[in-house]
């Protein structure tokens, strides 16, 4: 199969490692890397063996497919001047920074018939991909996601930078319409929100809690789902699912409980994503996050950013 030509464009702190695993894809061809900061491109360039760019625009239509790690406002322009040259996107999260924008990449794209992924990672994690098959009814989720202040994304607040992962995640395991929604949040150390704390209830009758903060010291992401039979208890960053399930219809005491600790895979999530999307991109295969969810997950954010306004 004939290698596919990729940049990666933004090669900061998320962005330097799309190069560093797709420099090793034995399926891509690294032809690029694109920064404003001329030394970072350079440096990065010369760690992969690839050319370097602080302008896009000039790697257009010498590509087949780009991956997007600039700051979320950039996301809107850099992706629709590769979609309309047909070039192949994975973008990272959150897809744009408004709705409009992300219905008319989603529009541009089905027009340009172009593979777009959106950079959701959760959902190559190895204990996310492990705990699905044991999630069936979940009628309670709570999640947590906390981490130290980072100024670089100083641009969003906590919802769109951190609790966007939890909402993607939540989403595509609840399979019912949203009917209400409540949402606190407060700025501490920048002009957006710090620490936001959001519950949805869902038409099919689960709720979700969610909180995601930005002001802690040490980083904490777990999320745990409540079912009829079961409690699954997800580690995000230690890569661990424990289940606690009944062993039968009525439970007496602990022993009437089993607990299972699968053992998971080990790898690197953003591996597996940029695998996949070079997969997609190769084969016409459908991303196992389309720009849909992106924008679901988009939308979602915003309106919990409208709650948040209001209280």
């Amino acid at each position: 199969m004939k290698k596919l030509k990729v940049a990666v464009i933004g090669v900061g702190k998320l962005g330097q490692h799309h190069a560093r695993i797709l420099s090793k894809n034995t399926n891509v061809e690294l032809t690029a890397v694109v920064d404003i900061l001329p030394e970072r491109a350079k440096k990065i360039a010369s760690l992969y063996h690839t050319l370097s760019y602080t302008d896009y625009q000039k790697i257009l239509g010498l590509v087949d497919a780009v991956t997007i790690a600039t700051p979320t406002p950039t996301h809107y322009p850099i992706s629709k001047d590769f979609i309309s040259y047909s070039i192949h996107c994975l973008i990272e999260k959150p897809i744009t920074d408004n709705l409009e924008d992300a219905e008319e990449i989603l529009d541009l794209g089905k027009e340009k018939n172009v593979i777009l992924q959106i950079g959701h990672i959760e959902r190559f994690n190895p204990a996310v991909i492990a705990a699905r098959k044991y999630i069936h009814e979940p009628k309670y989720i709570e999640s947590r996601r906390l981490g130290p202040y980072d100024p670089r994304v100083s641009h969003i607040g906590v919802v769109l930078d951190l609790m966007i992962h939890d909402l993607d995640i939540v989403l595509s395991l609840v399979d019912s319409k949203i009917r209400e929604l409540d949402a606190l949040g407060t700025s501490v150390f920048s002009e957006h929100e710090d620490i936001a704390n959001v519950r949805i209830k869902f038409e099919n009758g689960c709720v979700a809690d969610l909180s995601a903060s930005r002001i802690s010291l040490a980083p904490f992401r777990k999320i745990r789902i409540f079912q009829p039979d079961s409690y699954i208890s997800l580690d995000y960053q230690e890569k661990r699912i424990k289940i606690y399930q009944k062993k039968f219809s009525v439970v007496k005491s602990l022993k009437d409980i089993q607990v299972i600790s699968p053992k998971l895979e080990k790898y690197e999530p953003l591996e597996k994503e940029l695998s996949h999307f070079i997969e997609c991109v190769q084969e016409g295969k459908k991303p196992l996050v389309t720009g849909e969810h992106g924008r679901d997950a988009l939308e979602l954010g915003l309106e919990i950013l409208k709650k948040i306004k209001t209280v």
